[in-house]
């Protein structure tokens, strides 16, 4: 456990349709193969402030926003490892700052009942984080179906299509089933090309083909915003 990493990288997102899923995934078979996770269900829960002030404040498409999250590839019991997330977005790029623990460790950690596993500059970058947004806590969670490609050739060029996006109030545990209300509509595919550079040749020649443009898509935010229609005016918009 104790995994530490650090991703730099441009993080690009297209709704697609099944046919253009299908496409796509018949220009990839020749460069792409299923990457360590493979066919996943993740499940996240995402801190924020009393009054959402990180999710507000990412759906304005500032120059610079961020997040926190913990994430994990199954149902994660207290001693199951899950992966506390640091998310930052500077001028289109991506740094993204990540650590392993326990499930319990974690959630002890980020509410502040416990320091972190080991002390490293990824824990003190989080720990300023919890110390700056003082009121952080457990808000949404956020659970989805992932298929995730790698490059076959050297390089860190990766696509992930991501379905059933599924979001919740309540329950907030990693612990729990899979249940809450959708964010796409039926038969649509979230589609992300994570790359440190340049994009293939052939992936855009598909995009071309198929008419398959870039746009501008927040799992937590879409989240959010079902959250302000529900609750019509309440607090979060403070």
């Amino acid at each position: 456990m104790d995994t530490q990493m650090v991703f730099k990288r441009y993080e690009m997102k297209y709704l697609l349709t099944r046919k253009q899923k299908e496409k796509v995934l018949e220009a990839m078979e020749p460069y792409m193969e299923l990457d360590a996770y493979g066919r996943s269900t993740i499940r996240n829960i995402y801190y924020d402030t009393d009054n959402y002030r990180l999710v507000r404040k990412s759906l304005e498409k500032p120059v610079y926003k961020e997040k926190l999250r913990v994430r994990s590839y199954r149902a994660a019991g207290p001693e199951d490892e899950v992966f506390v997330e640091l998310k930052k977005k500077y001028e289109g790029v991506v740094y993204k700052r990540r650590t392993s623990m326990g499930e319990q460790r974690a959630e002890a950690y980020l509410t502040g009942r416990c320091p972190a596993t080991q002390r490293t500059q990824i824990t003190e970058e989080i720990d300023y984080f919890l110390r700056f947004y003082e009121t952080l806590a457990p808000k949404v969670f956020l659970s989805y179906e992932r298929e995730a490609y790698y490059t076959k050739e050297p390089g860190e060029f990766r696509v992930t299509f991501d379905e059933n996006i599924i979001w919740r109030e309540t329950d907030l545990s990693l612990e729990k089933g899979i249940y809450g209300t959708p964010i796409l509509k039926p038969g649509q595919t979230l589609m992300e090309i994570k790359t440190p550079g340049g994009i293939p040749l052939w992936m855009v020649k598909v995009l071309s083909e198929e008419s398959i443009r870039q746009t501008s898509f927040s799992k937590y935010g879409n989240a959010y915003l079902e959250i302000c229609n529900v609750r019509k005016g309440e607090f979060i918009y403070a």
